[in-house]
């Protein structure tokens, strides 16, 4: 069954499955969560059956919303999904827009909402190993130096927002 998510055709926002927006290329929703603890971010890989950036370090979660979801209801679902994480929920941090190739033909046009979420080091994580592979705590500083250090090993959208746009998503935790 086609996944559809919001993608603007010419000019209007319309609901396209998800492998043809990427394909075409076109701009789109999307959401991204950090679930932090202090300076400490939950990161996780990204499962081998997943559509791109298989088997990459990530954000804690991230996803398109469905047609007609709010991007809060669609990063607190996402959580759950894909986390198992239940009664936390995300903050909207900032809006951000990039574009990009991911290989295979697959081209990234995010309009992307992130969202802080505040958890803990040690909370309940129950991973759906179709959506993930691997979970770790890594703290904010080291994350960034390592996706300049070793690129190939994080997914695009996650280089993105850390050598790009740190400042703007973290910006009340770095004012601390």
């Amino acid at each position: 069954m086609a996944e559809m998510i919001p993608a603007w055709v010419d000019g209007k926002l319309t609901p396209v499955d998800k492998v043809d927006v990427h394909r075409e290329g076109l701009r789109h929703r999307a959401v991204s969560v950090f679930v932090m603890d202090g300076e400490q971010i939950l990161i996780q890989r990204r499962a081998t059956g997943k559509f791109h950036g298989v088997g990459l370090w990530s954000n804690s979660c991230c996803t398109h919303p469905r047609w007609n979801e709010s991007p809060e209801d669609c990063a607190t679902r996402r959580l759950r999904e894909e986390l198992g994480i239940t009664g936390i929920y995300p903050a909207f941090a900032d809006r951000l827009e990039y574009r990009t190739t991911l290989g295979d033909g697959l081209v990234e046009h995010e309009v992307v909402d992130i969202f802080l979420a505040f958890g803990w080091v040690g909370m309940a994580l129950t991973p759906n190993p179709d959506e993930v592979s691997d979970l770790r705590w890594v703290g904010l500083y080291d994350l960034a130096a390592d996706v300049v250090r070793h690129p190939d090993r994080y997914t695009i959208w996650l280089q993105i927002y850390l050598e790009e746009h740190m400042d703007r998503i973290f910006a009340a935790l770095l004012r601390n």
